[in-house]
């Protein structure tokens, strides 16, 4: 019999609440309207859902925490108006080039992944930022102790080869397991998978979560 993907998270488990947020990341209610009305945060990130107590506010959890993240980060050397500007607009990041050594600095991805797999990409005077979205995809998985270095190969393959092969950077990946024997499924997003009973799915990844999570980490680029 087929079923769902076991493990494949669901909506419920990719969101927070907004009082969730708010203790979480000790910003006031006043200042998430406020970056909402500036287009700090899109429109589409507010989701509203029927609860138990009512109708409750929810965003998606990973890419929210990294948008406060970054918000905080860029306020100092930016206005919102310029921060909305630069967060929304992908193509100042992708002009960005950024060496080793500001890699390892600003602990864009650890220096066990760096060694590994940075060499591989052929790079001279810095690293893209789709190059990084590879490398931080993979380290990601590796730091959390989800995958082995043998793993982390073939991760990093499959993203190399085929992530440029989808008709938008907006894509999901699968880290799944069958009696031992691991794969990873790249898919454009939003995907909907069907396996066995046998398959375990170790870990889920959004490119939206891991660009998110990059741009963050790239902001003192964008500031200098």
């Amino acid at each position: 019999m087929l079923r769902w993907l076991q493990g494949v998270i669901s909506m419920e488990e990719d969101l927070i609440s907004k009082k969730q947020l708010l203790e979480l990341t000790g910003i006031s209610y006043g200042q998430l309207y406020r970056w909402k009305r500036k287009q700090l945060i899109p429109e589409e990130w507010f989701i509203r859902k029927s609860t138990f107590t009512g109708q409750e506010t929810f965003f998606p959890k990973d890419m929210i925490l990294s948008r406060i993240d970054n918000i905080v980060n860029m306020k100092d050397g930016l206005s919102l108006d310029e921060m909305a500007d630069k967060l929304s607009d992908k193509a100042s990041f992708d002009r960005v080039s950024v060496s080793s050594a500001e890699i390892i600095e600003r602990n864009i991805v650890s220096s066990v992944t760096l060694g590994k797999f940075g060499e591989r990409l052929g790079v001279k005077n810095g690293y893209s930022f789709d190059q990084l979205t590879y490398l931080l995809a993979v380290d990601r998985l590796l730091s959390a102790g989800e995958m082995n270095m043998e793993e982390a190969e073939l991760l990093f393959r499959t993203l190399m080869n085929k992530a440029s092969n989808l008709e938008s950077e907006s894509w999901e990946l699968f880290f799944i397991r069958k009696m031992g024997v691991s794969s990873f499924i790249l898919a454009q997003a939003p995907a909907e998978l069907w396996f066995d009973e046998g398959v375990k799915l170790v870990s889920k990844i959004l490119s939206a979560d891991v660009i998110e999570q990059l741009k963050g980490k790239l902001a003192f680029k964008l500031v200098e």
